[in-house]
């Protein structure tokens, strides 16, 4: 937490920002939590620390730890937009359920091998990527078998 409390507090200080006591409030529910968050549940989070802070803190200090590079989006294109902390994460892809919205990580060499043949393909230089597949996991899958029965 102090390594990216400094870079956040770096961050900050070369926007003409401080490091208030609501931001590292923020920063320290981000860090704590695991997953992919929302707005809404960084908010739950926070609030269990300070539960004075607003909405409009949590959703601005999310974006400026996007921006400061601890977090970015979880691809998720239908639903609230959720954030993963990216400090010091491995590259991982999404596998997303369409039914109740479940994300699994998954990281598969044979897609990152195709990746690096796509980039050479078009002469691109990469530098990242993000992918997500969409289905149904087991469990939606089964009750949906069960209502078409």
């Amino acid at each position: 937490m102090k390594e990216e409390q400094s870079l956040f507090a770096n961050y900050l200080k070369s926007k003409g920002l401080k490091m208030t006591s609501a931001r590292r409030t923020v920063l320290r529910a981000f860090i704590k939590s695991e997953g992919h968050l929302s707005a809404e549940d960084l908010l739950a989070a926070a609030k269990k620390i300070d539960p004075g802070l607003g909405q409009a803190t949590v959703f601005r200090t999310l974006k400026l730890l996007s921006d400061a590079g601890l977090a970015q989006d979880a691809c998720q294109e239908e639903g609230p937009r959720r954030y993963e902390h990216v400090y010091k994460q491995s590259h991982h892809d999404h596998l997303i359920c369409i039914g109740c919205g479940k994300m699994i990580e998954f990281c598969h060499p044979e897609i990152e091998k195709a990746q690096n043949e796509i980039f050479k393909k078009f002469g691109f230089r990469g530098t990242g990527h993000k992918l997500e597949l969409r289905g149904l996991c087991a469990d939606c899958a089964r009750k949906l078998d069960e209502e078409n029965k």
